[in-house]
């Protein structure tokens, strides 16, 4: 599998550069998350969580050159985004509410403005790293489930892998019913088909590398299964913060 530590071969300028510091929101995260329930009111109760968005704005790109270094810099960037915009008030829970939380909503990133779709198409997406799927979260119950820890450069490869097996075997997002030959699975490998199967050839070759029972494990190497795609729960995947935007 190509992985995100193959994907760039930028290096570091030593010297001239200071790696973000992710320990505010790691302490945010921990205190605030519970298996991918996010406590809104807590985390705009927290001061340190500002602080950090408003960090991302403030950071340089040299500062993230290294390809660990920018993985894990705007992971934490889009999930802290998709925060951001659920306590001012917006919500990805209809069509012209995802237009605008993804698309019109802007954010300071690297001292330029970028909404999490330009975030996810035109930063992330360059990466070529399909598990990056399973670490970015947009407060809504059927994405991947919230990580209680920050994404770290020199954890990430090990963070990725386990962001991927956890949501890849989530009965509540993934099933595979090996008797009937049918896979219940995510609008995530429908809407990203291609970023799994360039890596893998197949959608079920992709999930096969990380499922973990043995007879869908197989099943999916083989392209066995017919392929449905659960409808996508776009309600909040967390207590609501009082409404105070629009």
């Amino acid at each position: 599998m190509a992985s995100l530590l193959a994907g760039l071969c930028l290096v570091w300028s030593s010297g001239q550069s200071a790696a973000p510091d992710y320990s505010e929101f790691d302490a945010v995260l921990l205190s605030n998350v519970q298996r991918g329930f996010v406590d809104y009111p807590g985390i705009r109760a927290d001061p340190a969580f500002a602080r950090f968005v408003t960090s991302l704005g403030e950071t340089r790109p040299e500062d993230v050159a290294d390809s660990r270094a920018r993985g894990a810099f705007l992971i934490n960037a889009y999930n802290a985004f998709a925060i951001q915009g659920i306590l001012d008030g917006y919500s990805p829970s209809s069509w012209l509410k995802r237009h605008t939380y993804f698309k019109r909503r802007k954010y300071q990133l690297l001292g330029e403005s970028s909404s999490l779709h330009d975030l996810e198409t035109r930063q992330l997406g360059p990466l070529r790293e399909p598990r990056i799927h399973f670490a970015i979260v947009c407060a809504s119950i059927s994405c991947p489930r919230l990580s209680s820890r920050a994404y770290e450069p020199a954890k990430l490869d090990e963070q990725l892998d386990l962001a991927a097996r956890a949501f890849i075997n989530d009965n509540t997002r993934n099933r595979y019913d090996v008797e009937r030959k049918i896979a219940f699975i995510s609008k995530i490998f429908d809407w990203y088909r291609d970023d799994f199967t360039r890596t893998s050839g197949s959608v079920q070759k992709y999930i096969a590398a990380y499922v973990s029972d043995p007879a869908a494990a197989a099943l999916l190497a083989a392209d066995g299964f017919e392929l449905r795609f659960i409808p996508y729960d776009w309600e909040l995947n967390g207590s609501a913060p009082r409404q105070t935007g629009p």
